[in-house]
């Protein structure tokens, strides 16, 4: 029989490449997602069948937040991650072999904006606001069920950076189009992570098996907004870039029907349990990761 492995909102940037990976360390890939031909969540059965006898079970659904914050968005944000993880727990207490491994997804945002110091597990300050209590109730969730059999790990993840999806896209228009300056005071820390190490440290985690609760993803070497809007400018050859001020970016998240706090919040994470435990970054810094993901040298 072949090694599974359950991705939850598996469909996604993340989700896609985590399914690619493991095919080809030859696992059988069962994707839960909202819509056929996948395993639906509807379909109790099905999702108890798939965790059944697996190795790993990583949970990556929920609503995008590059939305506007509306009461219903609000709503369906808070829902889609608390409701899944909430069936996913269910499930797993119905196994009569679960995977010893279960991986929830959390937000590094649950850290109050941060300029003055990075905010650790054991030292990181939550903070306050929609986007803070989404997180709240997302680990509130995950972490209420007791499973003797399932080691619980919430992956509290920066703003993951690759080459096929995620925040590249927008970022690389703007420097395109000559706006790639700094976003507001571009003095706020920009936590990231490379889904490389995303990826490696599943691993890392599945091999660790003395290892649970929570653990920020972010790579070693955070930078802020003029840095990396620098760094990326220079990536891509391009000297010039306009700022834009933070009233213009209001203007401009209306139009495009998001919010100001995706750029502006000041996110200053550090790995510092992952390291500790002997996780070796591949991607430490941004010059690193925006070198790999634009293929320059």
């Amino acid at each position: 029989m072949k090694k599974k492995v359950v991705f939850a909102g598996g469909t996604g940037f993340i989700g896609k490449y985590f399914e690619g990976k493991f095919n080809d360390l030859g696992y059988e890939v069962k994707i839960i997602s909202r819509k056929p031909p996948f395993i639906t969540w509807s379909d109790h059965a099905g999702i108890v069948e798939a965790m059944e006898d697996s190795e790993l079970l990583v949970n990556l659904a929920g609503k995008s937040v590059d939305c506007r914050y509306t009461n219903q968005n609000k709503e369906e944000i808070v829902t889609s991650r608390t409701e899944t993880t909430k069936l996913l727990g269910n499930a797993l207490l119905e196994c009569k072999n679960p995977p010893p491994l279960w991986i929830n997804s959390s937000t590094a945002t649950i850290y109050r904006h941060a300029e003055d110091r990075p905010m650790t597990e054991e030292s990181g300050e939550i903070g306050t606001g929609f986007s803070v209590d989404v997180a709240k109730e997302w680990e509130h969730a995950f972490f209420g069920f007791q499973l003797p059999k399932t080691r619980q790990v919430a992956l509290r993840i920066a703003i993951v950076l690759g080459e096929t999806g995620g925040v590249m896209a927008p970022f690389k228009n703007l420097i395109r189009f000559g706006l790639g300056g700094v976003q507001g005071s571009g003095d706020q820390k920009f936590s990231w992570i490379h889904i490389e190490d995303l990826y490696n440290i599943i691993l890392f985690l599945m091999d660790k098996e003395e290892l649970s609760g929570v653990f920020n993803c972010s790579a070693p070497h955070p930078v802020t907004n003029r840095q990396f809007m620098q760094q990326l400018r220079k990536t891509m050859n391009r000297k010039i870039g306009l700022p834009s001020p933070k009233w213009l970016l209001e203007i401009g998240a209306l139009l495009i029907r998001t919010e100001t706090e995706l750029i502006l919040k000041s996110r200053w994470v550090i790995p510092e349990r992952l390291e500790r435990e002997g996780y070796n970054f591949k991607f430490k810094t941004i010059e690193e990761a925006l070198q790999q993901i634009l293929k320059r040298t």
